[in-house]
């Protein structure tokens, strides 16, 4: 079971999304939360593998949430923004205090019930094009680059498939171009998170721009 708490100051969404998500055999609901102090405390309390945690909310909005919730580098809880607008500049902010996505409130039932189940299952909610657009958005908001020491750890392979990545590839599409099976190609980015200590793909992403392996404007078609 994928145990799954909810985090938004609305009665009515939360319930809402409480009951859609309930409704399928494979999620529990552990938990809701009015405000994102008590999305913090919720989630250090029964540590639920994904929370839903909206971005305006009284007390703690969800970007401070989640960054505290995250600081410490101990939870296992993955965080899915929920937001009203796709290019909301708080998206930013949420990915960089180490969400694993971000969702729109109009999403439809299954999927938003999809989109759990690929947080839980430790991958980015992002899709290639909205991956390419947000971390785009991201990297070009500063013009430094790190040397990132993870970088230095990752084979030829690695950092070939790290690139793909940053280039809003998907694991299907970094396969047929590198010539690969797809069970490699998880291989090789479940080692890329390894050796850059990040949560996901999109954090990974974010690295590898940050690092100037891939710079804005350079992403592919």
């Amino acid at each position: 079971m994928l145990r799954v708490a909810v985090a938004d100051d609305q009665e009515l969404v939360r319930t809402g999304f409480a009951m859609i998500l309930g409704s399928d055999e494979e999620i529990e609901i552990v938990g809701q939360a009015e405000n994102g102090r008590t999305a913090v405390e919720l989630c250090r309390r029964l540590r639920p593998d994904v929370v839903l945690m909206d971005i305006r909310m009284p007390e703690m909005d969800g970007i401070e949430a989640t960054r505290n919730l995250l600081a410490d580098g101990d939870s296992t809880t993955r965080v899915l923004i929920l937001t009203t607008f796709d290019l909301d500049d708080y998206v930013y902010d949420a990915i960089r205090s180490g969400a694993s996505g971000f969702l729109l409130k109009d999403t439809p039932a299954d999927d938003l019930i999809r989109a759990v189940k690929v947080v839980g299952a430790g991958d980015a909610l992002l899709s290639p094009s909205i991956t390419r657009r947000l971390i785009e958005e991201f990297a070009a908001e500063s013009t430094t680059y790190t040397v990132s020491a993870g970088l230095e750890q990752l084979t030829e392979r690695e950092t070939e498939v790290l690139a793909l990545m940053a280039r809003g590839r998907s694991n299907q599409e970094i396969a047929a171009e590198l010539y690969l099976g797809e069970t490699t190609v998880k291989t090789h980015v479940s080692r890329v998170l390894t050796k850059l200590e990040v949560r996901d793909r999109v954090q990974a992403v974010i690295a590898a721009y940050e690092a100037g392996l891939v710079r804005p404007g350079r992403s592919g078609d």
